[in-house]
């Protein structure tokens, strides 16, 4: 039992997540960005994905982030409650220039790729400050989620990360970071600092094997990668997935958990051939999937099943937030692991 005493202790919320939340605008049918006249208007952002995908599956869950207070901003409170997400600890700015970042989304088709375009600078999230989060959140969660999007984006921002870290972590909080490295919106150096430095307060890590290579410069197997990053920072659980893009609308996907307590790893059949829909949050859906098998069953077996049926259903639905519950997951897994032939319909 990796983190028995700390799932053993009674709190409000299974999860809290803190980031930005965002509105995506995507053209329908693959049409492209630049040719295109409509868009689809949906709401967006790893942390709310994250805890969208483990409040679906029956936890309790909720977002720290700020929105403006507008119209716009409203959407997305009613969509943060849509998914079962509390929005107890949302901030709302009531400046005159607050604003919500957005991102466009164009989806891709053989040869070519999907395509993100952004248009977040000087949105509300970045304003967010210490004093204006309700302190009660630093003891009322089993884990804190956090993704290095959120380390990203401004100086302040990462400021206030770094502090809850240090804050929940004091309090007795399962730490839990996703990577999430993005080029374009940092530096690989500083991105690299960043990131190693906190890594000592971090308890469950989920980082890829190419931002491993490249920004967190690790060399060696996966196995000795993963198994490092346990030994060099006393990190307890270490995740990583295993994506392999056949083409823009052809994956497979299996990941891999390294529990440094049992000096063991977890894995299973990939999930071959997934027919993707659209493949943006399908790493918040692992996640989501992994944190969800932690806390209910304590078993990184179950956290790993659980983890790759959640990113591989994700991908078969449009936009960024999961749209699934326990049984059919449940269903997803069992269907996985059946040799033979499976029912082709659920009826």
């Amino acid at each position: 039992m990796i983190f028995e005493k700390e799932l053993g202790i009674n709190k409000a919320f299974d999860v809290i997540g803190f980031g930005e939340v965002m509105l995506r605008l995507s053209p329908p049918n693959k049409e492209r960005i630049s040719q295109g006249e409509v868009f689809e208007k949906r709401a967006g952002g790893s942390e709310l994905n994250v805890v969208s995908g483990i409040s679906s599956l029956g936890l309790r869950t909720g977002i720290i982030t700020k929105l403006p207070d507008n119209e716009i901003g409203k959407f997305i409170k009613n969509k943060i409650r849509f998914y079962g997400v509390s929005d107890d600890y949302v901030i709302y700015d009531k400046s005159q220039h607050g604003r919500l970042g957005i991102y466009y989304f164009e989806s891709g088709a053989h040869p070519r790729k999907p395509t993100v375009v952004y248009d977040r600078y000087g949105s509300s999230f970045n304003t967010i400050t210490e004093e204006e989060i309700n302190p009660s959140v630093y003891n009322n969660a089993k884990i804190f989620h956090v993704s290095g999007i959120s380390l990203a984006l401004s100086d302040n921002v990462r400021r206030v990360a770094i502090q809850m870290i240090k804050k929940f972590k004091q309090n007795g909080v399962i730490i839990s970071l996703d990577v999430n490295y993005r080029a374009s919106l940092w530096d690989e150096g500083i991105a690299r600092n960043v990131i190693t430095s906190i890594f000592p307060d971090i308890d469950i890590l989920f980082v890829s094997e190419e931002t491993s290579r490249r920004m967190l410069q690790r060399s060696g197997t996966l196995d000795e990668i993963m198994k490092g990053f346990a030994r060099d920072y006393n990190i307890k659980v270490v995740a990583t997935t295993e994506r392999k893009a056949i083409s823009p609308t052809k994956h497979s996907w299996n990941s891999r958990i390294y529990s440094a307590v049992e000096d063991r790893f977890y894995q299973e059949e990939p999930y071959e051939e997934i027919e993707v829909v659209d493949r943006i949050g399908s790493g918040d859906a692992y996640v989501a999937g992994v944190l969800f098998g932690i806390i209910k069953y304590n078993c990184l077996q179950r956290a790993l099943e659980f983890g790759n049926a959640m990113a591989a259903l994700k991908n078969t639905v449009p936009g960024d937030l999961p749209a699934c519950d326990f049984n059919e997951i449940e269903r997803v897994i069992k269907s996985h692991k059946k040799d033979g032939i499976d029912s082709e319909m659920n009826r």
